[in-house]
């Protein structure tokens, strides 16, 4: 058996301190990341907060999008507004509210799935585009923080190679994403995401 000597020990720890510290300061900023394609229309995930819906919002009106369209499935029983019945239906009155004219914005509801609910959602635009003869070879993708990089995955696998999927990530104020390890907030959301991004990237299949 080969021990490594104390200068080989402490060359060994600082690789992995160093590692470790990389791991830190960049999971945060791929997870999130930012990459619009400048696509067609605009699809908003419905669950994220209304601080980033304004985002989007902001996005739409100063870009030439030719569309919002808002997605997720059921909302659960007992919750605020969910006569709304869908993330999807609530995410479109409130850019309805924001001042949204009402024919820019569609909301393309999914069902209720118990697990993949955001590549379920893309499914759903898929069949949505097919039955409304729409056919759009490029979309931006708004989605959340640590969520982004998972999303557009999903939907890119759901939609298929003939339609490019870009992404905004709008900044969960949750946390600051510089130093999301020093609060809960931010470690159960990186660290969820990250392994559900694993899961999304290595395991799923369609």
């Amino acid at each position: 058996m080969v021990v490594p000597s104390f200068r080989g020990m402490l060359i060994l720890a600082s690789a992995a301190a160093a590692a470790g510290w990389l791991l830190l300061t960049r999971v945060q900023p791929f997870l999130a990341v930012d990459s619009p394609v400048g696509g067609e229309v605009l699809v908003v995930e419905g669950w994220i907060p209304d601080y980033a819906m304004r985002e989007a919002l902001h996005a739409f009106r100063s870009r030439p999008y030719k569309l919002i369209l808002t997605t997720g499935g059921p909302l659960p029983q007992g919750m605020a507004y969910s006569s709304y019945g869908t993330h999807a239906q609530l995410a479109a009155a409130s850019f309805r509210e924001f001042g949204l004219s009402g024919d820019s914005v569609v909301a393309v509801p999914s069902p209720d799935v118990g697990r993949d609910r955001t590549y379920q959602e893309g499914i759903s635009l898929r069949e949505w585009m097919r039955s409304s003869g729409r056919s759009f070879a490029s979309v931006d993708l708004v989605s959340f923080s640590a969520h982004a990089r998972r999303s557009r995955l999903l939907y890119r696998m759901a939609l298929g190679n003939g339609v490019a999927v870009g992404v905004y990530a709008p900044r969960d104020v949750g946390y600051d994403p510089s130093a999301w390890w020093k609060t809960s907030n931010g470690v159960r959301r990186v660290t969820d995401e990250t392994i559900a991004y694993l899961y999304a990237k290595l395991w799923f299949r369609v």
